[in-house]
């Protein structure tokens, strides 16, 4: 990068941490832990589900969403500024990031999955079980996420989800 270039980009990054200040957006990462709550929905409806199986017709319909959708559409008082921010997020916490929330969106299908052939086999304690192990792994992969959010720099890859959901 051009000295140029390089001084217009730490330019913009001194402006946008200025303005995150007292947000609750990062001003280290400029990334916000308000994403999360369109995960939380689904994990909450996992919650539900043994004791009302209707709500896997919920769980269902979830859709991800990625960061700058799920703000465009939020009530979050900084959004503009929050959508603004993740362009100017520092690639080695806004890589670590999107790769970890492609694991989350990638293993709700495999958890519907196992919750329906629960469901299907009458298997109520089975049911239980794939509710709440994987309503656990989600929520720490979802803690995973809240940790780079915040300027840390956990580790999980694929291979150790895969290990998870095996179990």
């Amino acid at each position: 990068m051009a000295p140029t270039q390089q001084a217009a980009t730490e330019d913009r990054l001194a402006d946008l941490r200025t303005r995150v200040r007292g947000t609750n957006i990062n001003e280290k990462t400029l990334l916000a832990t308000d994403y999360l709550n369109h995960f939380n929905e689904f994990v909450m409806l996992l919650d539900l589900i043994p004791a009302m199986p209707d709500c896997l017709a919920d769980a269902e319909a979830w859709r991800p969403r990625g960061y700058k959708e799920h703000f465009r559409d939020s009530a979050f008082s900084n959004r503009d500024l929050a959508i603004e921010a993740y362009d100017e997020a520092p690639p080695e916490y806004r890589g670590q990031f999107e790769s970890t929330v492609a694991m989350i969106d990638g293993l709700v299908p495999k958890v519907l999955d196992r919750i329906r052939d629960a469901l299907a086999a009458g298997d109520g304690v089975r049911l239980v079980h794939e509710c709440g192990s994987n309503s656990q792994l989600l929520q720490g992969l979802m803690d995973c996420v809240s940790a780079i959010v915040n300027g840390e720099k956990p580790t999980i890859d694929q291979s150790g989800v895969d290990a998870l959901l095996n179990s």
